[in-house]
């Protein structure tokens, strides 16, 4: 019987893109092994947000696959607190993989550190490694690291882990075309399968449109240094004025400075709400007139395709965007009724939020071409096909 390891730091009941991919793509590779192999799957308890807690059994038994949830150490989303869940991560999974032998190893990663335990434990026991990978960690710590001693030890010795882990790797797939160039330094095989829309956002319909008296701008997810959000809705909440409400749901490392800016212009427009289920959040979108994403300026960024987009094209309602490079490019090629703009450029947002003629549109070719089971099918065929 053939074994696979499945790493993923993050997995259902957690909210969070990288569950949101793993988890329903665990279910399509069980399907297609069937009964000729069994997978384990070593994740974490829902630790994404500390406002979000969720119960989740440490062990799940299932037809042809185990679910290992390790429990973290309590943490804020912090660079420091980061380091030290993933630390406990690590080390439990060598436990738990001590005494075993698989056939192949598949690992999640957008923080490099998951592709890098998937590679120390492909290399030991000789076997393939399939990696799915979600950011480019270098690149980013390079625009999110301030100058000093930290950035000047720390991006040297990433740019070795990453070399040694994407040399050995037996087949990349990498969620967005953008990464494509930085990649192809490395001679493994590779593949573009990227986020996809689920069924609980394709089966939704709501064409709510609210009176127009205030226009409810909703942004939900990560509130990190990434999103940059305290360098765009404060300024744009104070234009726009009090006919304009933005609705900010999710928690993150930089939450509290956006709290804090918020707090400094004294705004009434801008709401926090705490994280919320899927369920929930569906509702608020229907009864919200826009939805925001953002992204900060770095040039890391300029590669990344956010799976926030994925989600958001489903509705009908107009996305506001401050995206750049390849997100971009693709939101112009696939999604109609957006309004974009440069990454953190106030003046540009407001003007064409200003400027736009509000209406509704049902993306129904992108919903269509997106469907995240379609792009699972295909990217588990493609990770058996390295089960030897």
């Amino acid at each position: 019987m053939k074994k696979i390891l499945f790493l993923s730091f993050y997995f259902e009941p957690d909210l969070c893109a990288g569950s949101f991919r793993n988890s329903p793509l665990l279910t399509e590779v069980s399907k297609r092994l069937s009964d000729s192999g069994r997978i384990t799957v070593i994740t974490t308890k829902p630790n994404r947000y500390s406002s979000f807690k969720e119960d989740a059994l440490s062990l799940e038994e299932k037809t042809n696959y185990t679910v290992h949830r390790i429990q973290l150490p309590s943490h804020q989303s912090g660079m420091k607190d980061q380091v030290i869940a993933f630390r406990t991560y690590y080390n439990e999974v060598k436990k738990i993989v001590r005494d075993e032998k698989y056939d192949l190893v598949y690992a999640s990663s957008s923080r490099l550190f998951t592709a890098y335990l998937g590679y120390t434990i492909a290399k030991k026991q000789g076997i393939p490694l399939y990696l799915d990978i979600r950011d480019i960690f270098v690149d980013t710590m390079n625009d999110v690291l301030q100058q000093g001693m930290i950035k000047r030890l720390a991006l040297p010795v990433l740019k070795i882990i990453e070399k040694k882990v994407f040399s050995y790797a037996t087949h990349i797939n990498l969620i967005s075309g953008g990464f494509k160039d930085y990649f192809e330094k490395y001679k493994s095989t590779f593949s573009f399968y990227p986020n996809g829309i689920d069924d609980v956002f394709l089966e939704n319909e709501c064409d709510y449109v609210s009176d127009g008296n205030k226009r409810i701008i909703t942004y939900a997810g990560n509130i990190g240094q990434g999103q940059g959000l305290h360098k765009i809705i404060p300024q744009a909440a104070q234009e726009l004025g009090d006919s304009y409400i933005f609705q900010v749901i999710g928690d993150g490392g930089a939450k509290q400075q956006l709290v804090d800016e918020v707090t400094q212009r004294s705004l009434t427009n801008v709401i926090f709400k705490d994280p919320v289920r899927r369920n929930e959040l569906i509702d608020i979108y229907n009864y919200s007139d826009y939805l925001f994403i953002h992204l900060n300026d770095f040039d890391a960024f300029k590669k990344v395709l956010p799976s926030k987009i994925f989600e958001l094209g489903t509705f009908k309602k107009p996305i506001i965007a401050g995206v750049g490079g390849f997100a971009n490019s693709f939101m112009r090629e696939n999604i109609s009724n957006i309004i974009l703009f440069k990454p953190c450029d106030v003046n540009d947002m407001v003007n064409q939020v200003k400027g736009y003629n509000y209406h509704l549109e049902d993306r129904v070719e992108f919903k269509n071409r997106f469907k995240r089971s379609q792009v699972n099918q295909e990217m588990a065929k493609s990770i058996l096909q390295y089960l030897n």
